[in-house]
């Protein structure tokens, strides 16, 4: 199908998208003063990476190996009842027209947030006027259920063309899942150095979407987890640990080619050259970790807290030592239940996630406990063979599971990167 569009890209339908004011928008808004005030501090002490751009078309999505940004709005969203594939193709047409313009800096359209009649509602809430684009990439995937949805409907005629590898995630032991956290028909991961523009490009896509999709959950979060580049320094989770240091980096490109991308002959020809997408909301118990002692702490995650060197000894870029038995030797060094022992690849048969994880706060509970953990992001070539059987032994015995819990959980399809002047899924409507 090729819709009408106006010069600015978007379809029409699009464009009343942007007229209307639907829920998305509505939900949207209480991210937006977060987003605001760290845009602020961001500015104001030169830490945002105001110089940074990457095109939105590629061989591969960008968002999956680009150097991971400080600031992420992920948001899944649910197709409307009605919606029909035509409509769902434009969609993501629009989708990527709008995408391809923000992720240079630019209004969702040429009229944008001021350029158009003054008796109608802008096209761009204007929010990132005057901020560059900061780093931003814009991810989309697609759920299980566009494929087929939970009554076992095929909506859009795709039931075909779902990628064996988009399984159902099981229920993991110990998983607290929230149904309103958890799922999806389509997801988008908005990554920026600064907040208020990865915030602003969801709430437009949001507002694009209106009466063909709404927003399901969404999740802001800051400080990286992961380093996805060489040369981008260890950061530190919530627990104070470092956190990703034996991540896949973007330079590694054979273990990227093995364990990331999607191979010809993996699946269906649609996803070759695209990925697989796992997002977990794992809340912290933040007050319960305070009070163990260093000692409790570093056996737990089995890396000392301020080197972040493995206890078997050496640097943070150390290779673990599961062989080593400790200095008094009543065990081991790195204890086997340790998160380091049950996650490492050599227990997995060399298994590995490329991780793009974020903290997060959402202020306080009923109890006055921080509403605050990890939103874990990792991408791979086949969840069946990395992720599950990963997280499938770390729910079993890790001991950080006295200090967790899995309150959300998605899993998506990431299609290739959408060609100059194309639009992403383009090979699974074909």
């Amino acid at each position: 199908m090729t819709p009408v569009t106006d010069e600015r890209g978007l379809s029409r339908r699009g464009l009343l998208g942007l007229l209307g004011t639907g829920v998305g928008a509505g939900v949207l808004g209480a991210g937006v003063g977060i987003g605001a005030d760290r845009a602020v501090q961001a500015h104001a002490t030169g830490t945002s990476g105001a110089s940074a751009s990457y095109p939105f078309a590629g061989r591969h999505q960008s968002g999956i190996t680009t150097a991971a940004q400080d600031r992420l709005h992920f948001a899944a969203f649910d197709v409307a009842a009605g919606t029909t594939r035509d409509d769902l193709v434009e969609l993501l047409q629009d989708w990527s027209a709008a995408a391809a313009r923000l992720t240079r800096g630019l209004d969702v359209s040429e009229a944008g947030a001021v350029g158009g009649s003054a008796l109608a509602p802008p096209d761009d809430t204007g929010e990132a006027l005057g901020l560059p684009a900061a780093g931003l990439t814009i991810t989309i995937g697609f759920g299980p259920t566009l494929f087929t949805a939970v009554d076992g409907t095929d909506r859009f005629g795709l039931a075909d063309r779902r990628p064996a590898a988009l399984v159902d995630l099981p229920h993991f032991s110990g998983d607290q899942l929230v149904d309103a956290q958890s799922g999806g028909d389509l997801c988008v991961q908005a990554c920026s150095d600064d907040p208020q523009v990865a915030v602003h490009a969801v709430r437009n896509l949001s507002r694009i979407a209106f009466g063909r999709a709404s927003l399901r959950w969404s999740q802001l979060g800051f400080g990286r987890t992961s380093s996805t580049t060489r040369g981008q320094s260890t950061p530190r989770n919530l627990f104070g640990f470092k956190d990703g240091t034996a991540n896949v980096r973007a330079e590694d490109t054979a273990a990227v080619a093995a364990g990331v991308w999607a191979a010809a002959g993996d699946g269906p020809g649609w996803m070759t050259d695209g990925s697989y997408l796992v997002a977990r909301k794992i809340r912290m118990t933040i007050e319960t970790w305070d009070h163990a002692s260093l000692q409790e702490q570093q056996t737990v995650i089995g890396r000392d807290k301020g080197e972040g060197a493995p206890l078997s000894g050496g640097t943070e870029s150390t290779a673990p030592d599961f062989a080593a038995t400790s200095a008094d030797g009543s065990g081991p060094a790195i204890a086997v239940d340790s998160h380091v022992a049950l996650a490492h690849p050599d227990h997995h048969g060399g298994a590995t996630l490329l991780r793009r994880g974020y903290n997060f706060v959402d202020g306080n509970d009923d109890l006055g406990r921080l509403a605050a953990g990890l939103f874990f992001i990792a991408y791979q070539r086949d969840p069946r063979t990395q992720f599950v059987p990963i997280q499938t032994a770390l729910a079993r015995s890790d001991r950080m599971n006295e200090y967790v819990k899995h309150v959300g959980s998605a899993i998506f399809a990431v299609p290739p990167g959408a060609r100059e002047g194309g639009w992403v899924g383009e090979g699974l409507f074909a």
